[in-house]
């Protein structure tokens, strides 16, 4: 699950899922009644989810000889943990993965049945991306010329018109941006320009000491060499040195990743004029105007950054500023170049860094692609045959209960001011819910697919893009777009357009069954959808007002009140030691508060959906047990060691199982589950950190 500000899209890092659901059993789900049907019903009803049983758990992944007070993620999982191999092409496995494997098989019959037709663009780009034979005939050949006007380049004063070709193209360069929403405008658009510069995913991968850092360092060197190499640049190893000082200075400027997540310290809306003077010796006026933005106004990300950035920039001969392009542009475009690139990248990026033995076979690598380069073509195929409109309205209901719960917790909250509890209920009810797929595509037209010319494909479809992005800017917001595709296993709240959103994929086992108990579902998806709506609410989100607009509407004491509560839940997190490592409380905390209120929400929308009766005993687990169970159950995941400890350094979300140990917040589990003191995982009830 993700949380949005500016950016179209923060990769809802819950993880990924899709699936042909019946329409009327989705339907009957959606009734406050569904799902307390007899015992006999659900057996008959196993067949369409079999490996979780007859009321929607996996009963042969659990591990009843732990207690579930002491690891309640275990308790769930612990067989399934020990019996799942992490495939070679995977540097995790779990149920985000389980259905993105089954979205990508979904998605590679659409295109098998596309392939050899010339009328067909997805078909043409599918086919391109297969012909490995051609691409590794041609060689560097097609990126050849553009490497030709980076090696052109003789001094710095050439730079920024060529960096802004470079970004039109896809390959980064030192500084970065996208056209998004003014955060204070929500209305209008605007260009945002964010820190940019490194290779490797973070500034501690070049300023920290631990031997995790220090081994990618030296990877990354290696990699350096190597691109250079394969450019046919001589004394390559000496030149990958000097990029790799010159991004360690970039990195030393960096913002760390918690500023960077705060809403209003990355809010600086100044004029081209105003950033030029703050970071004098770059040449914004030319980046920008190369990339197409003739605004009058911009935001900077990160204005020290900027100023400490443009000095590093200006001290930094050309030759360096080149070897880092023609090592980008290789990077960038390595998946279209011949194996003895892509090889050579996947070593650093999925290997080193995460730990991944092998690259994905050629047939997915190439179903990925037509999902980047034509993502709407696809994507309108796949929502027809994958997701009938009748499960989109069911899900609205089902979603409408769990909004209906966080509406009653915000009347009963002690904490929150009477007026600030009023803009709350107004931020609720102008929520806008996206479920399965868009109402709108956008179209291709103009873009040029060729069936024979894979390099050529994805140069002009970034360039397509990056015009098609610019062009947003002076025009009314676009607010039918989705910053996902149908097929992508996850979901995310927007602040600015105060929406949240839930693609087709995740709608299904075992998130989502219209065959399994209703304490189950409501576990699962009505977690998620919970997590989304009070990602509005969390620290970054509750900065937006009913409008989507970044502004201060909360009370004082409100503000005391709910950091109060965060700072328990960040010592909380910090505590969990992973590989060595802690889990960086503060650095999760918007998720771990969609966490705790998704969860603690989903269970309020349970409870009421039973109208005051029992649920069902099915074999021999309450209706309370059933809803834990399913919360703890999609949290299935095993990491690679490697790509675990990354997940520490980038990823804003706990790793798995300190997720499923959220329930420990919540009383009804404790009475679930007769979770008593001296039990790992037990908190006295004071000591329960409650803040929705």
């Amino acid at each position: 699950m993700a949380r949005i500000f500016g950016k179209a899209v923060a990769a809802v890092s819950v993880s990924a899922m899709a699936i042909s659901l019946g329409a009327a059993a989705f339907a009957n789900q959606a009734d406050p009644h569904a799902g307390h049907a007899d015992h006999a019903a659900h057996m008959a009803a196993a067949a369409h989810a079999p490996q979780y049983g007859n009321y929607g758990i996996d009963t042969a992944g659990m591990d009843r000889t732990i207690l579930p007070g002491n690891d309640f993620y275990g308790y769930v999982n612990g067989a399934w943990a020990r019996n799942t191999t992490i495939p070679s092409d995977k540097s995790n496995y779990g149920m985000f993965t389980v259905l993105g494997d089954l979205s990508l098989q979904r998605t590679r019959g659409i295109l098998d049945a596309a392939r050899g037709d010339a009328n067909s663009a997805i078909g043409r780009a599918y086919t391109s991306y297969l012909d490995a034979a051609t691409v590794e005939a041609r060689g560097l050949a097609p990126i050849n010329p553009w490497l030709t006007r980076v090696r052109a380049l003789g001094d710095r004063a050439g730079y920024a018109a060529l960096a802004a070709q470079a970004d039109r193209a896809g390959i980064p360069t030192l500084f970065a941006g996208y056209v998004g929403q003014d955060d204070r405008s929500p209305d209008h658009y605007i260009f945002s320009l964010y820190q940019g510069g490194i290779g490797m995913p973070d500034r501690d991968y070049y300023l920290e000491n631990a031997q995790r850092y220090q081994d990618a360092r030296t990877a990354y060197v290696t990699y350096l060499t190597q691109m250079l190499t394969l450019a046919g640049e001589q004394n390559a190893a000496a030149r990958a040195q000097a990029v790799m000082a010159f991004e360690t200075r970039i990195a030393g400027a960096h913002w760390n990743r918690l500023d960077s997540g705060d809403a209003t310290k990355v809010y600086n809306k100044m004029t081209v004029a105003d950033l030029t003077r703050l970071a004098p010796g770059y040449d914004f006026a030319t980046y920008l105007h190369g990339l197409g933005d003739n605004e009058a106004d911009v935001l900077v990300g990160q204005p020290s950054a900027f100023t400490a950035m443009a000095a590093i920039y200006a001290e930094t001969p050309v030759e360096v500023l080149r070897d880092q392009l023609i090592i980008r542009s290789l990077s960038s475009y390595a998946d279209q170049l011949p194996d003895a690139v892509a090889n050579a990248n996947f070593a650093f990026y999925g290997t080193a860094l995460s730990g991944t033995p092998q690259r994905e076979t050629r047939d997915k690598r190439a179903v990925r692609f037509v999902e980047g380069v034509l993502s709407d073509d696809l994507s309108q195929q796949y929502a027809a045959q994958y997701f009938p409109p009748a499960t989109k309205a069911a899900m609205q209901t089902l979603v409408g209960n769990v909004l209906a719960a966080l509406g009653t917790r915000i009347d009963n909250l002690s904490w929150m001011q009477p007026e600030t509890k009023v803009r709350a209920r107004a931020k609720l009810a102008n929520f806008t819910v996206k479920i399965g797929y868009p109402d709108q595509w956008r179209s291709y037209d103009g873009l040029d697919i060729r069936a024979d010319d894979l390099f050529g494909n994805a140069w002009r479809s970034a360039q397509f893009e990056h015009d098609y992005q610019i062009g947003k800017l002076g025009g009314a917001v676009r607010r039918w777009e989705w910053g996902m595709t149908p097929m992508t296993v996850n979901a995310y709240a927007n602040f600015s357009m105060n929406e949240i959103v839930f693609p087709a994929a995740i709608l299904q086992p075992p998130f989502f069954d219209p065959n399994a108990d209703a304490a189950v579902n409501y576990g699962g998806i009505g977690a998620v959808i919970g997590h989304e709506i009070s990602h509005h609410f969390d620290d970054q989100g509750s900065k937006y007002d009913e409008h989507g607009r970044l502004a201060d509407w909360w009370t004082p004491s409100d503000l005391a009140a709910f950091q109060a509560a965060g700072q328990r839940l960040i010592a909380q997190y910090d505590a969990y030691e992973v590989l060595g490592e802690h889990v960086g409380g503060e650095f999760t905390l918007g998720e771990n508060i969609g966490d705790l209120a998704g969860l603690a929400i989903a269970h309020d929308a349970y409870i009421k959906s039973l109208n005051g009766q029992e649920a069902p005993v099915i074999d021999g687990t309450t209706g309370e047990q059933r809803f834990f169970m399913g919360w703890a159950q999609v949290w299935r995941r095993n990491y690679r060691d490697t790509n675990l400890l990354q997940r520490l350094t980038t990823d804003p979300h706990a790793p798995s199982i300190q997720r499923a140990w959220v329930v420990r917040n919540i009383d009804a589990w404790y009475s679930a589950f007769n979770v008593q003191p001296g039990t790992s995982l037990y908190l006295a009830p004071a000591d329960r950190v409650r803040i929705w």
